[in-house]
């Protein structure tokens, strides 16, 4: 039996700050135990990506505890940020990285050409990591996120249903959708925002108020994170996911609204027009707009609510795109290439 070391972030199974990252990482752990991998999961303490010493030092610790040649799968999260751990370790393990979100800095270049494979969760993410370092190409492998099949959505005459799934966040770009949303005022819509609310209070709070100035915020909803039924029940009411990111690795929940057939429309930045796509005839199931520009996502939401042959169009697109997408075995099964490489390196 193949035996892999994981090695996860403290917050991988906390419901409260769900995030694509530690879906992946779940997903792909499930993945390799059906394909036969035999796994020993190590869950680090640690404000990861910056760890104090003491949190450093007990993953030091825990590397050096592994048997020589062991097998070790870090999350980017924790693995990126320490090559004064990273580079001592892989002399005697074959440490596989997983990068989820480029840091783009020394440590991570120092930690990252002491790998003897990684595995970047997007084209574009290999393609930053290759551009910014000295790595040799083989090494890089890429394993996109899965997605589950789901029914599609019936979606409603006009449009009107729209759907926020990130982490209330600027770095989401719920301030530029707020903006956007206030412009268009005018027009019917109703959008609920899923994600947690948690990782920057203040942000929050000033995004409320923008609302209830604006004389939007009884038309948009905060509700939280949502997982399992909770986040399915959203996508079936939604008609479009708007997603305003102002940096995205790939996005994982344009890829969950396909899957119900629902259009995006969404920051054209980083890793989203690849999520988002083509269907079979070559058409986007979806609009892509300049990031951080509220007056580029407010028009597209008018071209949206206001244009039913548009509506038409694009949900035809996504109808296309749903049955190009992969599962999660597709994506297992790249990552246990990765570590096969490793073995044989």
């Amino acid at each position: 039996m193949r035996l892999v070391n994981v090695v996860l972030p403290h917050d991988i199974d906390d419901p409260a700050t769900p995030s694509g990252g530690n879906t992946y990482d779940r997903r792909v752990c499930a993945g390799l135990t059906a394909a036969g991998w035999s796994l020993r999961e190590h869950v680090v303490p640690g404000a990861w990506p910056r760890p104090t010493a003491t949190e450093r030092a007990g993953l030091a610790r825990l590397l050096a505890g592994l048997d020589d040649d062991a097998v070790v799968l870090l999350d980017g999260l924790v693995a990126s940020a320490v090559p004064q751990v990273l580079v001592p370790a892989a002399r005697r393990l074959r440490l596989v990285v997983l990068v989820h979100m480029p840091l783009c800095d020394d440590a991570e270049g120092a930690a990252l050409a002491a790998a003897t494979s990684i595995v970047a969760t997007s084209e574009w993410t290999r393609r930053q990591l290759l551009d910014r370092y000295a790595l040799p190409a083989q090494r890089v492998h890429v394993a996109t996120p899965g997605v589950d099949p789901a029914p599609l959505a019936t979606g409603s005459a006009g449009g009107a249903e729209l759907l926020c799934v990130a982490a209330v966040t600027a770095g989401k770009g719920h301030d530029v959708l707020m903006e956007a949303l206030a412009a268009a005022a005018d027009l019917p819509w109703r959008c609920v925002c899923v994600g947690a609310l948690t990782r920057d209070p203040e942000f929050v709070d000033r995004l409320r108020r923008r609302a209830h100035a604006a004389g939007v915020a009884g038309r948009v909803s905060l509700v939280g994170p949502r997982t399992g039924d909770g986040l399915a029940a959203a996508y079936a009411g939604a008609d479009l996911l708007v997603l305003a990111s102002r940096a995205e690795t790939y996005g994982m929940v344009v890829t969950e609204a396909l899957a119900r057939g629902i259009p995006v429309l969404a920051s054209d930045v980083d890793g989203l027009p690849e999520a988002l796509g083509r269907a079979p005839d070559g058409s986007r199931p979806g609009l892509l707009v300049q990031p951080g520009d509220p007056g580029a996502l407010a028009g597209a939401l008018r071209r949206w609510l206001g244009d039913a042959e548009l509506r038409r169009r694009l949900r035809r697109s996504a109808h296309g795109r749903r049955a190009t997408l992969t599962g999660w075995d597709v994506t297992a099964a790249r990552v246990a290439g990765a570590l096969t490489a490793a073995v044989a390196a």
